[in-house]
């Protein structure tokens, strides 16, 4: 176990040398990448542990922007302290949305998250409020400071998010082995026989629902910051099809999966762009190949062995730990 942690933090180490060794254009690709590996992950709260099949995302990630956008713009308070805000917004609008539609499953959960990313994004286009600038967006969003260090340059954001992203990964990591995370995995498996042993899957589910929004929303400052101008366009149902994708590909419920998803789905395009159309295409024969022969992902989650006395208590089984 600690040779694991080991080869982890020494990995992180390189990887934190990077943008030493490459051009602002191929860290901004890696900023990027980081931005959207955070979605996947808290996306992958809902998705991979709870099971839900859920293509609104985006929706969070507009309302944190927004809530970002406009009071950094309208209301001069710093973007990064207007990141809670954006978490809590998001979430509030989780828990409104999500209520009364927690109880379906399946393919009419996915069709009902598709609707709120769409209205979301009708909503800021007619300039809900009069605050969201209609299809034009907000301009001039001011650049984030943190500790009196201004954040300007690509390599700035590179440790920002990528900070961020690490921040993340330890909190998600911790929670998959929790009580909490434990009853979501044991809800995805056979909601029908959790329900039975008394776990409130209805409470599980929507409190998975708002987690993953409170961070989508929080990831939101960070694209109004690197982006200093956010529009609808930026919230589209592709951008919940991409988070989407990141985890099924990565693997349902593994982190590490996620961040190669992300890797894979946002920065190998980059890769080879020189190809121009073609790239699409191959990608995409390369992305039907792996869900026919790898259904699992490419690095889904070990399997694990649950003691519902474990979840209801609160405590670890030995398999469990192992």
């Amino acid at each position: 176990m600690n040779r694991r942690y080991a080869m982890y933090m020494v990995a992180a180490a390189a990887f934190a040398t990077m943008p030493a060794f490459i051009n602002p254009y191929w860290t901004d690709v890696l900023n990027t990448v980081g931005l959207y590996a955070v979605l996947a992950l808290s996306l992958n709260i809902i998705l991979g542990h709870a099971g839900m099949f859920h293509m609104g995302h985006a929706a969070f990630y507009a309302v944190g922007a927004y809530t970002t956008a406009v009071l950094n713009v309208t209301f001069h308070v710093p973007v990064l302290w207007a990141m809670p805000a954006a978490g809590v917004l998001a979430a509030l609008f989780a828990l409104v949305v999500a209520r009364p539609i927690i109880h379906l499953r399946g393919d009419y959960l996915l069709i009902v998250t598709i609707g709120i990313v769409e209205i979301v994004r009708i909503a800021l286009v007619n300039n809900i409020f009069d605050m969201t600038g209609g299809a034009n967006g907000i301009f001039g969003i001011a650049r984030p400071e943190l500790f009196g260090f201004k954040i300007r340059k690509p390599v700035h954001f590179f440790y920002l998010i990528w900070g961020f992203c690490a921040v993340t990964i330890l909190l998600f990591h911790w929670l998959e082995n929790s009580r909490f995370g434990r009853a979501l995995n044991y809800i995805r498996e056979d909601e029908v026989a959790a329900e039975g042993s008394g776990v409130n899957t209805a409470a599980y589910k929507l409190g998975a629902f708002v987690l993953g929004a409170f961070w989508a929303g929080m990831a939101g400052t960070l694209f109004a910051a690197k982006m200093t101008i956010i529009s609808p366009e930026s919230f589209s149902f592709w951008e919940s099809v991409v988070m989407f994708t990141i985890v099924i590909l990565g693997g349902m419920g593994s982190i590490r999966g996620v961040l190669l998803g992300a890797f894979l789905i946002v920065g190998l395009p980059e890769v080879f762009r020189e190809l121009a159309s073609a790239r699409m295409l191959v990608f995409g024969a390369a992305m039907v190949a792996m869900m026919i022969f790898r259904t699992q992902g490419l690095l889904p989650p070990a399997p694990r062995h649950y003691d519902l006395r474990g979840i209801m208590s609160g405590t670890q089984t030995r398999e469990e730990r192992a």
